[in-house]
């Protein structure tokens, strides 16, 4: 009952149910029939002018039917209209034992006055009292209002909460690169209105990304002159060690201009998804590793696939393998496939990262310590730039500090059947 279109519904119900409940009530308040109490002293009237008046053998008078007899009439007594009878009879000055009765399958009732004589006599009454299934025909009625009042509150309620709907069906639409697909502007108005605000959202936070990434490309770009320029200047400098850090500091900046502009590459220019052999991926991005002087090495690697784009994916694991290797003195990897699932694991014997930092590794430009961008090339955008990648692929990279020491870098994706 927590979604909003349940509690809708719910309310509906509960509102047509109780109106129509007192309006029910209301109605068989007015409409009801008469009190027993107010429709048996005219009978009993009658019955003592006929117990006054009657001759000695059966008769019928105004349609009323008399019998006479030894005992009274047999089935099954009415206390409440028995009590009544004998009542009213005591009032109206005939105080003659009465008891009233229902036979099976004969309408109405049928009220015995003993006659001073000793002779019974039977007449036929009617019967006001409420009919026995009574309770059953409310209880219909009820279920009746009870299911209407659902079929119509849950109509109304789905085409109320439909723009609500529509937010959440465009948010899960959203893939792992921000795009949304433009929404069909048809339906009630509320239901337009709704799908052209998300197409107005995504067309503006498309030129906003759009804009961000040429900014960023154009920046990376337009500081390859003036560092060019700063090198060969530079490379006059009388002092030598001047000179080298100086074009050590160029070095870094070119760097990062160049990573800059391989990130803004990786949202922009997006290979082909097809199934990757990951086990065979692995392998050779290890010997990649071997042969440039890092220290990898391979564990137990399972045979399984992936959904991805080939060059995308390898940059990716790439970047994650070198940044081990790099500052994790060196890194062993491992391949499992459980179930739907493919997840590769890259442990290295660093330092590991700060528990309270493990969220920011993945930002742009995030060292565990700045000091130690002298000492150690890169620019800071790989894990960044890894992260991207693998997202956008459908895939999932998380970090954590291994118990005897060390990062543990693990890859998921979904495997290729």
């Amino acid at each position: 009952m927590t979604s909003l279109r349940a509690r809708i519904a719910l309310l509906l119900v509960a509102s047509i149910v109780g109106v129509v409940a007192l309006a029910t009530l209301a109605v068989v308040s007015v409409v009801r029939g008469p009190a027993p109490e107010a429709t048996i002293e005219p009978v009993a009237r009658q019955i003592r002018l006929l117990a006054q008046s009657l001759p000695g053998h059966v008769a019928s008078a105004n349609d009323v039917q008399i019998e006479l007899g030894d005992q009274p009439a047999k089935g099954q007594e009415d206390e409440r209209a028995t009590r009544f009878l004998n009542r009213a009879l005591e009032h109206s000055g005939a105080a003659f034992p009465a008891t009233v009765v229902r036979i099976e399958g004969k309408p109405g009732m049928v009220a015995s006055v003993q006659l001073p004589d000793g002779r019974w006599m039977a007449v036929d009454i009617p019967d006001f009292s409420p009919p026995a299934n009574r309770w059953l025909v409310l209880s219909g009625w009820i279920t009746l209002i009870v299911l209407g009042a659902t079929a119509v509150s849950l109509y109304f309620a789905t085409v109320l909460t439909r723009p609500l709907v529509m937010l959440e069906t465009a948010t899960a639409r959203i893939g792992p690169d921000g795009i949304l697909a433009p929404l069909p502007e048809e339906g009630s108005g509320e239901v337009r209105a709704t799908a052209r605000a998300l197409n107005q959202l995504w067309s503006r936070l498309k030129s906003a990304m759009e804009s961000r990434m040429h900014l960023v490309a154009a920046a990376g770009h337009d500081l390859r002159t003036p560092l060019t320029r700063m090198r060969l200047r530079a490379e006059f400098l009388a002092d030598d060690e001047e000179r080298e850090k100086w074009l050590h500091d160029l070095e870094e900046l070119d760097r990062i201009a160049d990573s800059a502009i391989r990130l803004v590459r990786e949202e922009v220019d997006q290979d082909a998804v097809e199934p990757v052999d990951l086990e065979r991926l692995v392998r050779d991005i290890e010997a990649e590793m071997i042969s440039l002087g890092h220290a990898v090495s391979i564990g137990h690697l399972d045979k399984v696939s992936v959904k991805a784009g080939a060059l995308g994916l390898r940059r990716a694991l790439r970047n994650l393998i070198v940044n081990a290797a790099t500052h994790g003195k060196g890194c062993s990897l491992s391949l499992s496939a459980t179930g739907s699932h493919a997840a590769l694991t890259v442990a290295d014997r660093g330092p590991g990262i700060p528990p309270e930092l493990l969220g920011k590794a993945f930002e742009p430009f995030f060292r565990v310590d700045p000091g130690r961008r002298q000492s150690i090339p890169g620019a800071g955008l790989g894990l960044a730039i890894a992260k991207e990648i693998i997202e956008r692929y459908g895939g999932t990279v998380t970090l954590e500090n291994r118990a005897g020491g060390g990062l543990l870098q693990k890859v998921v994706f979904d495997a290729v059947s």
